[in-house]
């Protein structure tokens, strides 16, 4: 070893640098804390409405039948990924091997700094693994409404009718048209 040298490698410095903005980021995002980072289920948007002029005519037509009011046609039907729930373990589990694995790389004070940095950088790491393994296929349906108006459904199983047909809307499930 020369006399008069610092005792860190700058390369080293630097990584271990990464690593701790790395771990920071990956804590952040398991936590909320960097918006957009959290997974959102998919929100089912229903928009049925009926303009002014129209429930007027209808009204003072007392012999017309009602309009089907939840008949429509399938415009688009969409395959979604959705990224799996995550119960702790997977993050429990990377934080663990990533300590360990901080532990073994550093000496001296920089061991702790290393500890610390790869278990938050595992337990990230576990967290994102779990909710892969946990991702599920959702479809989204997209419906012009006899009444113009455009609604749009997410179901857990793909659709028994295809793109064009005529169905109708009940209990949120899309049935056959009487």
């Amino acid at each position: 070893m020369k006399t008069g040298s610092s005792g860190i490698h700058p390369l080293l410095a630097m990584a271990a640098l990464a690593v701790i903005v790395f771990s920071i980021a990956g804590t952040a995002a398991i936590f909320g804390r960097i918006p957009g980072a959290e997974s959102k289920s998919a929100e089912v948007s229903t928009q049925n409405a009926i303009g002014g002029n129209t429930q007027n005519a209808v009204a003072t037509r007392a012999a017309a039948p009602a309009p089907c009011t939840d008949c429509g046609v399938i415009e688009s039907i969409r395959a979604v990924q959705v990224a799996g729930n995550t119960s702790g373990l997977g993050a429990a589990a990377g934080g663990v091997t990533g300590a360990i694995l901080g532990n073994q790389i550093a000496r001296g004070n920089g061991r702790t700094i290393a500890t610390i940095a790869g278990a938050a950088g595992g337990a990230y790491a576990g967290n994102a693994i779990e909710k892969n393994v946990n991702k599920r296929t959702e479809y989204r349906v997209t419906l012009r409404m006899d009444d113009g108006s455009q609604r749009s459904l997410t179901q857990s199983e793909s659709p028994a009718y295809p793109v064009g047909e005529r169905v109708r809307i009940q209990s949120g499930r899309i049935v056959e048209r009487a």
